[in-house]
């Protein structure tokens, strides 16, 4: 993704209340769960607070994404965090609504270092969602499974 396009649209979510109470997912639901179980599935699991597997396989390299959407950014209990992911969430606040999840999961890194506004800020998610389209698809498709 193009640099400038990038900052614009994190600029865009900051400035449309992306951080506000309120959450939606305009994506479809339905393409975000095939999208998932192509992408997503090799590091990441959905299971709900009673045990109960939505998604996913057994992998535990990534955080579980249950009531991801809505949530604060590096808050899954049990799960160890980077160090820039976990200080935009605790510290700066941010939420996964779907403008943020969406600009996160197309470059894990350069998003951090916008919204951190920090060269030095790493991501410990290197893999990168490549169609924007896909991305709010996938954060559709958690926001139906479980939100904050």
């Amino acid at each position: 993704m193009n640099r400038f396009v990038f900052v614009v649209l994190v600029a865009g979510a900051l400035a449309s209340g992306a951080w506000a109470d309120g959450h939606s997912a305009s994506g479809d639901a339905s393409a975000g769960e095939v999208a998932f179980n192509k992408q997503c599935v090799a590091c990441h699991v959905v299971v709900t607070d009673a045990g109960e597997k939505l998604a996913g396989r057994n992998s535990k390299s990534g955080p579980n994404l249950y009531n991801i959407a809505g949530a604060t950014a590096g808050a899954v209990p049990g799960y160890r965090y980077g160090k820039s992911l976990a200080k935009a969430g605790a510290e700066l606040g941010l939420i996964w609504t779907e403008e943020t999840f969406s600009a996160y999961v197309q470059d894990p890194m350069d998003f951090l270092k916008v919204f951190l506004d920090d060269k030095g800020a790493r991501a410990k998610m290197s893999f990168k969602v490549r169609k924007e389209e896909d991305a709010r698809n996938i954060y559709a498709y958690l926001y139906s499974i479980g939100s904050k």
